[in-house]
């Protein structure tokens, strides 16, 4: 028979609760137990009973394992020390972000001839290198446009072309179907042509 759920507070006969104290307290001690040993966890287990007497397990010393835990509290940020260092590390971020911003708008500049009175001999020589460098990708692309443009010409031309030369021969076999189709009327009409046979003198 299955066992009921236990409702979760205080048990009020002391006599049932120090059995049931006593029943999960070894079940606790021995699943901190297994804890240790099958996931090799550091662990130390201290517990009062009601009548304040102490129960303790630790893998290998409740006092190291204390220590331990108290430097790590120490050593641990707060919830507002790691809302600040995020806070701190967003407002770095947005300082790279805004000088790279401002360094591409003063190079857009300069490469639109603008804020040059400031400029040194070797920015000036600078810009006139990305420009040129900028240039001979232009060309580049526009000559590879170029060319795929003429290559798609010419295959609409070899299209055209044999289109034409397929029209043309439609055109050749209409015109001859046409000719022998004269032909052959005017040998109908020669066929046709009544001949009258007259005996004696004609009529007058």
């Amino acid at each position: 028979m299955a066992r009921g759920k236990t409702q979760i507070k205080r048990i009020e006969d002391a006599t049932t609760r120090q059995v049931t104290f006593s029943k999960r307290r070894k079940g606790l001690l021995k699943k901190a137990f297994e804890l240790s040993v099958l996931c090799d966890a550091e662990v130390a287990l201290i517990i009062f009973s009601p009548s304040g007497k102490l129960y303790e397990f630790s893998s290998s010393s409740a006092t190291s394992t204390i220590e331990r835990y108290q430097k790590s509290i120490k050593n641990r940020p707060t919830s507002k020390q790691m809302d600040l260092e995020r806070l701190q590390h967003f407002e770095e971020e947005v300082a790279i972000q805004r000088k790279k911003i401002e360094l591409l708008e003063e190079t857009t500049r300069k490469l639109l001839g603008d804020g040059l009175d400031s400029s040194s001999i070797d920015e000036l020589q600078q810009v006139e290198r990305q420009l040129e460098r900028s240039l001979s990708i232009i060309r580049s692309r526009k000559i590879l446009l170029f060319c795929e443009r003429i290559n798609q010409l010419k295959e609409e031309g070899k299209i055209l072309r044999k289109k034409n030369a397929e029209l043309r021969e439609k055109y050749e076999e209409r015109q001859l179907e046409l000719s022998i189709g004269q032909q052959f009327s005017s040998l109908e009409q020669v066929k046709e042509v009544e001949t009258q046979l007259f005996i004696g003198l004609p009529n007058r």
